[in-house]
């Protein structure tokens, strides 16, 4: 059955790209968008599209170097054509009619068949002319009727932000209506969440925007519901440590749920928004961080081709076998609360070079035991857990353990953005008595450098690390669980 499978993929590709191999390149490219300022008059769609366009401008050379590479598909971040800063009515200018897929239409070929449509004309040009996939972020316009449907408003339209996807021809082959939307009460959310795929040759792909991966609802429902293989991930990402950093976060949900991940973000200093990159299930992939200065760049990774673990984490994993089967720890001697990320997480501190610990919240207990390599007096780590409701925008349950280096020696900083240390960990193995089986592990080292090869995830649930792990200094280790059925906003 492998070598057929493996044979197939050759077959596959040997049509779309005249070559007998067995894997494929994919590209992310982040962008550095031109923006509209926020006390700009609503503009004409004449000064709507000048701005597109330049815009376009910079993503239809990332995708001419990304297919000059060899690269079979290439995604483009969310707001990296319109940008952000809108109203309600500014937004207007920026938008087009997108069909849906089943229309069977290539917009470079016959740009009038729907109305205006430069934009989408524009990107299915690009794909066709360079025999690429092309993934990209715009806006969408449907009429709606307020005698019929509630959430329609006073404008009888609905304005939804798009994904598109074209292929090597310029046909669409894909839309999605972002559902999670993350303060844009410009752009309305669709009546359901929408589970979008659509199958090249070099595999079957799954498409949601930023907000929505942490969501049952497309995110999870679309790898267990329709045996997607890759997951295409435009996002404007902004960065929040020491849980929620774009890279750690998106390769840790992509390993878990065992899919192929291709993500997207815009780069953007200010709003800390950066990294992107390809995670491939098989391989190390490449990504891109750069959090000091705006600079657009192109990352290209291979990926095997009809990639998909059949058996992810959370279906092969006891998440809390190990947590519950032995007696706990010692508990710290001075726990403490601190916020993370607007939760009141219960830590205890780790005052020496190694040990054995639990600390508890509501009814998830964390276990760690631990070897330093020298216990630095300038810097302190400390062992977290958090059970519940996490209250901001779209509330949803989490249940974290997680081992992190505190900003600074003082106490009330554990859990505030750290992105360097010194402290290298011999050993270390992490567990919980999570309720859930969705649970992500986040390993993350000084610098924002990932470090996928150097831990394992065990099946009784424990997140333990490798001998290698002593080579690097770490920010965090991290077992974050989402409770799906918990979330009160699950559709």
């Amino acid at each position: 059955m492998a070598a057929f499978r493996a044979l197939s993929c050759v077959l596959l590709l040997s049509v779309c790209n005249g070559r007998t191999v067995d894997h494929y390149l994919a590209a992310v490219y982040e962008h550095v968008p031109v923006v509209r300022n926020a006390s700009d008059a609503p503009a004409t769609v004449g000064q709507a599209l000048e701005l597109m366009n330049k815009n376009m401008d910079i993503l239809e050379s990332a995708i001419t170097r990304a297919s000059k590479a060899g690269a079979s598909i290439i995604v483009t971040p969310e707001l990296g054509i319109f940008g952000w800063n809108f109203t309600r009515e500014s937004i207007v200018a920026f938008l087009e009619d997108i069909p849906s897929p089943a229309a069977n239409w290539i917009p470079c070929a016959d740009p009038k068949r729907f109305g205006p449509t430069p934009v989408q004309e524009r990107l299915s040009c690009m794909a066709k002319q360079n025999s690429i996939y092309v993934v990209a972020n715009v806006g969408d316009k449907k009429p709606c009727h307020p005698s019929s449907n509630t959430t329609c408003r006073e404008d009888r339209q609905y304005f939804y932000n798009t994904l598109v996807v074209y292929d090597s021809d310029g046909k669409l082959v894909a839309r999605y209506h972002k559902y999670y939307l993350f303060y844009e009460d410009y752009f309305d959310r669709p009546q359901q969440p929408e589970r979008v795929t659509f199958d090249a040759p070099f595999g079957k792909f799954g498409l949601f925007t930023c907000f929505d991966i942490l969501f049952y609802d497309p995110a999870v429902a679309l790898v267990e519901n329709l045996q997607i293989e890759s997951v295409v991930f435009p996002t404007a990402w902004m960065n929040i440590l020491p849980h929620l950093n774009a890279l750690e976060y998106h390769s840790a949900w992509a390993m878990a749920m065992g899919v192929n991940l291709f993500s997207s973000n815009i780069n953007n200093k200010e709003l800390h928004w950066t990294g992107s990159g390809v995670f491939p299930l098989n391989g190390p992939g490449s990504y891109y961080y750069n959090s000091k200065s705006e600079e657009g760049h192109l990352v290209i990774s291979q990926v095997n081709c009809s990639t998909r673990n059949p058996k992810p984490f959370h279906s092969t994993t006891r998440w809390n076998q190990y947590a519950t089967s032995i007696p706990r720890f010692p508990k710290g001697e001075n726990d403490f609360s601190a916020l993370v990320i607007y939760d009141n997480f219960t830590f205890t501190e780790l005052r020496k070079a190694q040990g054995n610990y639990t600390v508890c919240h509501n009814d998830l207990c964390c276990h760690l035991s631990y070897r330093m390599e020298d216990k630095r007096a300038d810097e302190v780590y400390a062992l977290g857990a958090f059970d519940g409701m996490h209250t901001a925008q779209d509330p949803f349950y989490l249940q974290i353990c997680t081992l992190l280096k505190c900003k600074t020696t003082d106490l009330k900083t554990c859990g505030k953005p750290a992105e360097e240390s010194l402290t290298k960990f011999e050993s270390f193995s992490l567990s919980g008595t999570f309720g859930t089986k969705y649970v992500f592990p986040l390993l993350l080292f000084s610098g924002i450098e990932l470090g996928k090869e150097y831990f394992e995830v065990l099946k009784d649930g424990r997140l333990v690390s490798r001998a290698s792990i002593a080579t690097k200094p770490l920010l965090t280790a991290t077992l974050y669980g989402r409770w799906y059925e918990k979330d009160p906003s699950r559709p």
